[in-house]
């Protein structure tokens, strides 16, 4: 883990050097953090009951290096008030060279997973995007660590700006999104226990986004579906097949 902590700090070091000696990009920071009924990652529903999760991340001229946590709201795991997940990443965005609209990404992410019995794992990532109007999207992410194995999500979005009002000068939007998730026989042993791969999830969601005051409020409501009959059997994680749940973010960049 010390070695992911360095690079993501020489990173932010690398930003700031270059923000003084250049002048005309400047180094960005974003917080956030949002309250959800429930923690679904990947189809995997980790907490049944409601976390709190902030991250803070830093950016400057496509380059961005951060870290996102998971806070424990109940007992559920006798870990109340306690962080179990930190993830530590860095990562590169652009546009694809002579290729109009089309956007590419590549990083790294640490996950660890503080006060449990989990071991940390590395994924490295990559993916690509589109820019119209549903924004279609696919990223690859290979864990090089613990699973071993590839998982690959597809998804498309849309956003409606001002589809009603709070106030006068309080727009509500709307942001929509769709992803499938599909992985490799590795990641799905290591994760499912089931040595096929799979069609494993489809998430569905929608948020309202609006700003006061300079910050980002997030409402949003999702809905996770696991795909695969198989997938389904293994009952991994002691959930139903499919999954509502709630939540509310809160947002600014500096």
């Amino acid at each position: 883990m010390n070695w992911f902590k360095t690079v993501v700090i020489n990173v932010g070091i690398i930003a700031c050097l270059a923000t003084v000696s250049f002048g005309e990009d400047k180094l960005g920071f974003t917080f956030s953090t949002d309250y959800f009924g429930k923690y679904v990652w990947r189809g995997q529903n980790l907490n049944d009951d409601p976390v709190l999760q902030p991250g803070l991340s830093a950016s400057y001229n496509g380059f961005t290096a951060g870290i996102w946590g998971n806070l424990e709201t109940t007992d559920i795991h006798d870990s109340s008030g306690e962080f179990t997940e930190l993830d530590y990443s860095v990562g590169y965005a652009g546009d694809v060279p002579g290729v109009e609209k089309l956007g590419f990404s590549v990083g790294a992410i640490y996950y660890d997973f503080p006060n449990t019995t989990y071991p940390a794992t590395t994924e490295l990532y990559g993916g690509l995007s589109y820019d119209c109007i549903l924004k279609p999207s696919i990223t690859f992410y290979q864990d090089i660590d613990e699973a071993d194995g590839m998982y690959i999500s597809a998804g498309v979005s849309h956003s409606i700006e001002n589809i009603f009002k709070l106030a006068e000068d309080v727009p509500v939007n709307a942001a929509l999104g769709a992803s499938l998730g599909w992985a490799d026989s590795s990641y799905n042993k290591y994760y499912w226990g089931l040595k096929d791969s799979a069609f494993n999830d489809l998430k569905l969601s929608v948020a309202l986004p609006f700003e006061v005051a300079g910050w980002t409020v997030n409402p949003s409501a999702s809905y996770v579906m696991l795909v695969d009959s198989d997938i389904k059997d293994t009952d991994a994680y002691g959930t139903d097949d499919d999954i509502v749940y709630f939540g509310i973010g809160l947002s600014r960049s500096f």
